[in-house]
């Protein structure tokens, strides 16, 4: 391929494989919740026991659908505000078929039981080291095409993108680290609370780069692109970045509240936590605000709806994290299913729809069309979407708080007022609500990929020319 082109193959493969493994890890998720609705659903089977399939569906849809999707959007996105072809050559194709292969590794792994314990950090050394190679990778690529770019300016996407992957490199590698002990097992170097400490370091990381800040990255290219209109504060967009990744860094501790880490750790988790309110909303409203001049749009563009109604949930889940972090609210909402509410606001609300809004822009463009094959199907999926999300979430947050309630609650003489199973009973309506809102928003990614298949059918991949003068 000519230099004098874009380098799309990579982002088409990535894209692709979004909802491949949208469509996967969705999947399992639905799965998963049918079995605490139904618990004998299946029985006796140990690789599909529900400690085997959940992590297998958190690793799915964070990793493979959301890691699938920032590969896509970063890769273009480099190149288009860089105006440069991806540097790195062979390293490239490495990524991509890397990553997949760390993706089916996990996949068969997790059932089989071979797992670390840690959360969101489940798979065993061997892949650890194999993600680290391609992370490594990864970073050269996109730095690379930085340095090598055209224009003077970086933009802001970039930003946060580069962020992200260097964040994620060093928390992915601090905290795997382990003595093997066989090829299927491996033993952290940590222990007791330190183990803990670290492991939240990363876990709430995990959340906080590569849930927000390489989306944010996605969010300050695709709103401005889709809604023709320049990014509302450019100077609100520097600020949130600096903010945010000077703060999000430690607040993980939070985790940990009335465990045996020491008080004055999660208290300062706790209070980092707070603080990332003001640059979350900060961003949220820079991307909503985009819109000014141009909200007419949202009654006619369905990508546009993904994208704002997005942000609208990341505002969501940034107000109700901090507030969780609380050492009084915690108290109540700790290992319940409020817990389980939040974090699919942010994964069902923000992540999934800002990367499902971006592909829609992203993949007619990659296969030399304007558009997506059919208009009302991405609307379509949209209000599916929707419905499933505030159906998930608004079930799990009463679920959340009741069970938080029925622990807590005493009788004059001091025993408890309600015994753990009489708090799971009073659950199971809820449960069914869960399943319903999975189900919807599973069938909106079967929408989506018959959308894109009839995209791609009659298209020929397209390779954008860079331009020969770069913009200054």
């Amino acid at each position: 391929m000519s230099e004098a082109t874009y380098n799309y193959k990579v982002v088409r493969q990535f894209s692709v494989m979004t909802v491949v493994w949208g469509i996967v890890g969705m999947l399992v998720g639905v799965i998963v919740a049918a079995q605490l609705a139904f618990p004998e659903l299946i029985n006796g089977i140990p690789w599909l026991s529900y400690g085997r399939l959940r992590p297998l569906h958190t690793n799915a849809v964070i990793f493979a659908f959301g890691g699938s999707a920032l590969f896509a959007t970063s890769y273009y996105v480099v190149q288009r505000t860089c105006q440069t072809r991806l540097w790195g050559g062979p390293l490239v194709p490495l990524t991509f078929w890397g990553w997949n292969l760390i993706i089916v590794l996990a996949a068969i792994t997790l059932p089989l039981g071979f797992t670390s314990g840690k959360e969101y950090a489940e798979l065993e050394w061997p892949i650890d080291l194999l993600i680290a190679v391609v992370w490594v990778a990864y970073a050269i690529v996109f730095f690379g095409t930085i340095a090598t770019r055209k224009v003077k300016h970086i933009y802001v996407a970039n930003w946060f993108y580069g962020a992200f992957i260097l964040t994620i490199a060093v928390l992915h590698i601090v905290n795997s680290m382990a003595i093997p002990a066989s090829l299927t097992k491996g033993y952290s170097l940590y222990h007791g609370a330190i183990d803990a400490m670290v492991q939240w370091w990363y876990g709430h990381n995990a959340v906080g780069f590569f849930l927000t800040a390489g989306f944010l990255g996605m969010m300050y290219y695709f709103v401005p692109k889709q809604a023709g209109r320049p990014v509302y504060s450019y100077r609100l967009s520097v600020v949130h970045f600096w903010a945010l990744i000077s703060t999000y860094m430690w607040a993980g501790p939070h985790h940990l509240h009335y465990t045996a880490l020491p008080n004055w750790a999660s208290t300062a988790g706790m209070v980092f936590s707070l603080i990332l309110l003001a640059p979350s909303w900060g961003g949220m409203i820079n991307g909503i605000m985009t819109l000014s001049g141009a909200w007419h749009k949202l009654r006619t563009d369905p990508i546009l709806k993904f994208l704002i109604v997005s942000l609208s949930f990341y505002g969501m889940s940034t107000f109700e994290g901090p507030m969780m972090s609380i050492k009084t609210v915690n108290a109540l909402s700790h290992y319940t299913d409020w817990t389980v509410g939040h974090v699919h606001a942010g994964a069902l609300g923000w992540v999934a729809m800002v990367s499902i809004g971006s592909l829609y822009y992203l993949i007619p463009r990659m296969f030399g069309k304007t558009e997506m094959f059919s208009k009302g199907l991405v609307e379509l999926h949209f209000w599916i979407s929707t419905i499933g999300v505030v159906l998930y979430i608004a079930s799990m947050w009463i679920a959340g708080v009741m069970q938080g309630l029925m622990w807590r609650a005493v009788n004059a003489d001091g025993t408890l007022t309600y015994s753990f199973i009489e708090s799971v009973e009073r659950t199971y309506p809820f449960y069914y609500v869960r399943l319903l809102g999975g189900i919807l928003f599973l069938s909106g990614m079967f929408l989506m990929a018959y959308n894109v298949l009839k995209t791609m059918s009659d298209a020929r991949p397209a390779d954008d020319a860079i331009p020969a003068e770069a913009a200054h």
